[in-house]
């Protein structure tokens, strides 16, 4: 039996190639499926790693400036829910997440637990059946600032996503997501 079909380009893939060749690295496979996912990162972490926890490192009401206001689509001025975690296992930090949330798109019963910032993101989501997609933005390398050197001990780059979650045709989470390069690597 011969199998034919259309080859569908896939932009994710194409970018980390890119990087792969820009930086001259390898991306192991775990970090590429962490990366290029657009499901729950948590919920792949617990799959690896066995259950995974959060630590919540700052949560309140903001202001959204113009940077903020443009990744949400929103007026600046307007509220929005200023979240930073971190995802660990054992008190060993995974990845680091920043997210923007505009409280007022989001599902009603969904909106406490992303206030109380105890539970990840996607899993507020699933709980609370919340039809939702997500949009990788992008991928890319950062040198860490002050505040990843000193959670992650390392100074190493940090390979970083950006993504949006849409409900009702609307932004409502702007999320960026980073991991030392080292982590989830073949070598880790």
């Amino acid at each position: 039996m011969k199998f034919e079909g259309k080859i569908v380009e896939n932009k994710l893939n194409k970018r980390l190639k890119e990087i792969e060749k820009e930086k001259d690295i390898k991306f192991s496979n775990t970090q590429k499926v962490l990366l290029t996912v657009e499901g729950s990162i948590t919920a792949i972490l617990d799959v690896l790693y066995g259950k995974v926890s959060i630590f919540t490192l700052s949560r309140h009401f903001e202001k959204a400036n113009q940077d903020t206001s443009e990744l949400v689509n929103i007026d600046e001025g307007e509220e929005i829910n200023y979240r930073e975690v971190i995802i660990h296992r054992r008190e060993q930090p995974l990845i680091y997440a920043l997210s923007l949330i505009v409280l007022d798109r989001c599902k009603e019963e969904a909106r406490q637990d992303i206030i109380d910032g105890e539970i990840p993101l996607g899993k507020v989501l699933k709980k609370h059946k919340v039809e939702s997609r997500r949009e990788i933005q992008h991928i890319y390398i950062e040198k860490p600032d002050a505040t990843l050197r000193e959670l992650f001990k390392t100074s190493e780059d940090f390979i970083t996503r950006n993504y949006i979650v849409i409900e009702n045709d609307e932004i409502t989470i702007w999320t960026k997501e980073s991991f030392p390069i080292s982590y989830f690597s073949d070598k880790m």
